[in-house]
């Protein structure tokens, strides 16, 4: 008997070597894989709600969730209905096995399965057939799993697999999907009812079938009570609560930002994106709402970042993601645009911080020719003397070319790559046309690079999710950036930048309230032009209300108004024009006073223009001149002659100057006993040939009519201007012969080296 026994014993020693040793040889031969199940990525805002989800390729969702971000209570509820000795078995329990078999033998059916979560787990990650066959499989996936994975690990892989009905896995899936909220903010009875629903996801799902899903909710309370959970007072509480969820919808919001962090982080399962869901709420509604009112094919962009912290709050890539004809997919925040005048507000701050202008220097708006530009403004009109902020406020072209002209274009170019903000063109050769929008970038970078005139003069990348961190770097002075943020239009606490490209393709409106930035676009994504929409029309009126909206939530949470005070680098100086420096206004020289924003006490005098200081023709500012005792100007070696100081404007500006402005007005009349020769004399310029408002006839028989026409005055190269176009050069005095075919008023106008303007109108008939 006792040799028989030990023959048993060795038997079943060699039997249990055999089966672990086959074991271990099927382990490394089939190994365990949880990544073959990988969980779905989900994109989520700032208190964790699902913006976007990306299913599997059978379109099943999982929102991947750890242990401690469930409740105590459900993970309880979990493990006493579904195996009550998961920490003390290895992955099978014998004898729940045995009776759910005997169960099942006696009943002629299925009643029971006897499965521990483990093996729940290894079905779930390797499903198979019920077959002995496949149950075998089941049981080697699971002792895989106890020897790989803690029992931690398998619990989380469990509760992140479960399935939950249609596409739906997991309970982090579940928890938004039916109940509207993160799992750890479950209910008692919720997290009960999701216990039980992987038995029969389909059968049981409390959106279709309430009762049922109460019925198996209350089975498990039965239990709880059989194992004394909880105590019998709690579970008659949970026990009276319905039934009740959410109609279940599928995460929609940030699509185009979503596809954006997906491809940015493609091996993250949750992506923890900075977005506000109540303002992303509001601007997807506004974008829906004001598509009906753009024009065919015509999308939008919105952008709204916490310049506190750089965090972006809202996300709207396009009008409508699911609108093919407005191309609702291509994402116009992060696409290279045009940015017609939104970069002007950078030459100013530049310029200030070179003591090249402070914020009511003397600028000019007057038609001029360059070397490799001509601009004009947008609408074709000029101002003549205008400040520097007067300038930028208004967005006129001229000034900011006179600017950036002086500066630098490819200085200017690589001081707003050197933060982000890469300027791109056909030629790729940055020019005087880059700040007028002759040149491509993104509205993200762009907005970007609007942090400078909220933070000081630091701009800082925008934050997409909250593992980014905060990066400052320096582009202007503090005071530079306040004085240029002042110098924009403000209304109801937003200083803000329209901009227009060339051919109407895309209209900006860029905005600084006291939390946000803001950027709007509006346009055809295909580029294609929209005549008649421009920034102050199509993208202003949406800044506006997206400012309201957000004004209005700072009030509603009763957040303090964020003050732009002012740095102790600014100073508030009288200045006069023409010179741009302080002067007496009693003085008379100070032909008009301005009260402007300097920076570090430093004044610098009137700019000229790139074209003056090449040519130094007819000076300006303060010029020294030589009077007789009659007052009338002479020769400095004449006898008896006095030095005196006088102002003079630009003599581009003589036509928009007052007559007691004008040089005629100011320099004293010349003695002709001894007078001032050679460049010193002024000499204006005029046209002979035609008058101003003149009617000129063809002769009968003819279609056109031929005017000659001779420029007296003057200095140098002239250039002739018929209605906007130019028609003609001349030299000196050398006639021209203008021929005119079209009936109607037409604008003359011409132009010389020295910047001097002459301008009429006249008709043809």
């Amino acid at each position: 008997m006792k040799k028989c026994f030990y023959k048993l014993f060795k038997f079943l020693l060699i039997l249990l070597v055999l089966f672990v040793g086959s074991f271990f040889v099927a382990d490394y031969l089939f190994p365990l894989s949880v990544s073959q199940n990988k969980t779905t990525q989900t994109v989520i805002a700032e208190d964790e709600t699902p913006l976007w989800r990306f299913a599997d390729k059978n379109g099943i969702w999982r929102y991947s969730v750890s242990l401690d971000e469930v409740p105590d209570y459900y993970l309880d509820v979990l493990l006493n209905y579904e195996d009550r000795y998961f920490y003390d078995h290895i992955g099978i329990n014998p004898i729940s096995l045995l009776r759910a078999a005997w169960q099942n033998i006696t009943n002629d059916k299925i009643i029971s399965g006897g499965s521990t979560i483990s093996m729940q787990v290894a079905r779930l990650l390797y499903p198979h057939d019920r077959t002995l066959l496949g149950k075998l499989k089941q049981i080697f996936r699971t002792f895989q799993l106890e020897l790989h994975y803690s029992k931690e690990e398998i619990l989380t892989l469990y509760i992140n697999h479960a399935p939950y009905g249609g596409t739906i896995e997991g309970i982090g899936a579940a928890s938004w999907s039916y109940f509207g909220k993160q799992p750890k903010a479950l209910t008692r009875s919720e997290a009960v009812l999701l216990a039980v629903l992987p038995q029969a996801p389909s059968r049981l799902r409390p959106d279709r079938f309430p009762e049922r899903a109460k019925q198996a909710r209350n089975k498990v309370l039965d239990r709880l009570a059989e194992y004394q959970v909880w105590s019998n007072d709690l579970i008659e509480q949970v026990r009276r609560d319905e039934v009740w969820v959410y109609p279940r919808k599928t995460p929609q919001l940030a699509p185009l930002l979503a596809y954006r962090l997906k491809q940015q982080y493609p091996n993250e399962d949750i992506i923890h994106s900075t977005i506000d869901v109540s303002i992303q709420y509001n601007l997807e509604d506004l974008a829906i709402n004001r598509k009906k009112q753009l024009p065919p094919k015509t999308s939008l962009a919105i952008l709204v970042v916490d310049h506190t912290d750089m965090t972006v709050k809202g996300y709207v890539g396009s009008a409508d993601f699911n609108d093919k004809e407005r191309f609702g997919q291509i994402d116009m925040i992060s696409s290279l645009r045009s940015p017609g005048s939104t970069l002007k507000p950078f030459i100013y701050a530049f310029a200030i911080d070179e003591g090249m202008i402070h914020s009511e220097s003397l600028l000019q708006d007057v038609p001029r020719i360059t070397s490799d530009y001509r601009p004009t403004n947008f609408d074709e009109g000029f101002y003549g003397p205008v400040s520097a902020s007067e300038a930028l406020s208004k967005s006129l072209n001229l000034p900011a070319v006179q600017l950036i002209e002086l500066y630098g274009p490819k200085r200017f170019t690589a001081k707003l790559a050197g933060i982000g903000l890469p300027l791109s063109s056909i030629a790729n050769e940055p020019n005087i046309s880059y700040i007028l929008g002759g040149a491509s970038l993104k509205m993200d970078n762009l907005v970007s690079a609007y942090s400078a005139f909220a933070r000081h003069g630091e701009v800082s990348p925008l934050r997409f999710t909250q593992k980014e961190p905060l990066i400052n770097k320096p582009l202007i002075s503090d005071g530079s950036a306040w004085i240029t943020r002042q110098m924009l239009i403000n209304s109801n606490l937003l200083a803000y930048k329209t901009g227009t490209s060339y051919g109407y393709r895309d209209a900006w409106a860029i905005g600084i309230n006291p939390r946000y930035l803001i950027g709007v676009w509006v346009g055809r994504p295909d580029g294609t032009p929209v005549p008649g929409q421009y920034g102050s029309m199509s993208a202003m009126p949406i800044l506006q209300q997206v400012n309201s909206i957000l004004l209005n939530r700072e009030t509603r949470l009763n957040r303090p108004i964020i003050d732009n005070e002012m740095p102790k680098s600014v100073s508030s100086m009288k200045i006069c024009w023409p010179l741009g420096q302080p002067l007496p206004e009693s003085d008379a020289n100070c032909h008009r006073q301005k009260t402007a924003w300097v920076l570090d006490k430093m004044v610098p005098p009137t700019l000229s223009t790139y074209s003056e200081l090449k040519n130094n023709i007819y000076r300006s500012g303060w010029i020294n001149i030589w009077v007789n005792e009659r007052g009338e100007r002479v020769a400095a070696d004449c006898l008896g002659a006095q030095k005196k100081q006088v102002a003079l404007w630009p003599v581009s500006l003589e036509n928009w100057l007052l007559t007691k402005e004008r040089r005629k007005s100011i320099l004293p009349p010349i003695d002709k006993t001894c007078p001032v020769m050679g460049k010193d004399i002024f000499s204006s310029l005029n046209i002979v040939g035609l008058r101003d408002k003149q009617l000129i006839r063809a002769l009968p028989g003819f279609n056109q009519v031929t005017v000659d026409l001779i420029p007296e005055g003057g200095y140098g190269e002239k250039w002739w201007f018929l209605d906007g176009d130019l028609v003609a050069n001349s030299h000196n005095n050398e006639k021209i012969a203008l021929t005119v075919t079209k009936k109607g008023i037409h604008r003359l106008l011409l132009l010389d080296e020295s910047g001097q303007i002459v301008r009429l109108t006249f008709i043809s008939d």
